[in-house]
């Protein structure tokens, strides 16, 4: 469980290191034991996260589990291709100015469907407005193999370009996020998670 003075003693890097070492436990099947009835009544009363994660809904990413973290240790924010607006940027401003979270992750995955929707331009629902976010990462990736959905190659690299634009427009947007990563307060960071293997690599900013 964190407390004030824990999260307080932390800092950026460590938080992400953190982040690093439950992904390690997660991939050798080496999880902490946790008593999650227990977690649940610690933080009843106040929590402190020490991270916020901007993940896709995609099932196969559970992002407590993927970091081997339990209750009450990150707050995570979900949304189809892991993008940004106004109601995800208040989270985490909330999250690192008033709680005093001290990392930002944008967590892209191997094989997205919200990629792959943006590439054939799907016309259903509210999906065009979600591909409308998605088209400049397209735009901002070379062509590998071929440009279609069915490119494995090609759908991952668009996603490592989404998640670091979605990291850019994080900063562009958001006064307070920019201010407190300049201090050296927080620290945004951009990750890919690979099915097959379980791995979640840290991208280049």
């Amino acid at each position: 469980m964190n407390s004030k003075s824990i999260l307080d003693n932390l800092s950026p890097k460590k938080a992400l290191q953190k982040l690093i070492d439950g992904n390690t436990r997660f991939r050798q099947h080496q999880y902490i034991e946790r008593d999650f009835k227990q977690e649940v009544e610690d933080v009843i009363e106040e929590q402190y996260p020490f991270a916020i994660i901007l993940g896709c809904i995609d099932s196969r990413v559970p992002v407590e589990i993927l970091f081997d973290q339990g209750v009450g240790d990150l707050f995570v924010t979900r949304i189809a291709g892991n993008l940004e607006n106004e109601d995800v940027i208040a989270g985490m401003e909330y999250a690192c100015k008033i709680v005093g979270s001290k990392l930002i992750m944008v967590l892209g995955h191997q094989d997205c469907g919200a990629i792959k929707a943006a590439c054939d331009a799907v016309k259903i629902g509210h999906i065009p407005q979600l591909i409308i976010k998605i088209k400049p990462a397209i735009a901002q990736t070379e062509i590998i193999d071929e440009d279609s959905s069915k490119s494995e190659k090609y759908i991952n690299a668009i996603a490592k370009t989404n998640v670091k634009l979605t990291m850019q427009r994080i900063r562009e947007k958001s006064k307070v996020l920019r201010t407190l990563e300049e201090e050296g307060k927080i620290q945004i960071v951009g990750a890919y998670y690979e099915l097959h293997t379980g791995k979640i690599t840290i991208l280049d900013a």
